[in-house]
């Protein structure tokens, strides 16, 4: 059981989000849940448990934290990681991502698909940033990296 089955992002003192932000985390939270790989590593000192995994996101002190439970909610784990190797990446995102919703108000559907293509690639770039990050920490497809990209994304805007 190498999933996530519950997700909570602590946006606790975040400015509210935009609707379009809001939009995208609910979409990210949705898809993620309804498929997923999320595996811990095997620990030379302890059992790796099983999953499916709650997870807990949040940003504190400046860092991403990473806050994994198990079903039953018991703690198994917190990792923090550092915002700095997502800050260009999650910048870039949210320009790009301007450009595209302002884009579908007024623009022929062969620049919107032309700029969407762009919006991807960095989503993408986002999350193999984000895979690396997690390297020895917990292993996740790119679909999965993609998904929780877009929420470190949302936490980013706060």
């Amino acid at each position: 059981m190498t999933r996530i089955c519950h997700i909570e992002i602590d946006d606790t003192g975040l400015a509210p989000p935009t609707p379009e932000i809001e939009q995208e985390r609910k979409v990210a939270v949705f898809d993620l849940l309804e498929d997923n790989s999320f595996a811990l590593p095997a620990r030379p000192d302890k059992p790796v448990p099983p999953g499916p995994y709650r997870l807990g996101l949040a940003i504190r002190d400046g860092r991403l934290v990473f806050d994994i439970g198990t079903e039953a909610s018991e703690k198994v784990g917190e990792f923090h990681l550092s915002l700095g190797p997502f800050r260009q990446v999650v910048k870039d995102y949210f320009q790009i991502c301007e450009s595209y919703f302002e884009a579908v108000k007024r623009l022929p559907p062969s620049q919107i698909e032309a700029i969407d293509m762009a919006r991807r690639g960095i989503h993408n770039e986002g999350a193999r940033v984000l895979q690396e990050r997690l390297e020895g920490k917990a292993e996740v497809d790119i679909d999965t990296a993609r998904r929780l990209f877009t929420l470190i994304c949302v936490l980013h805007w706060g």
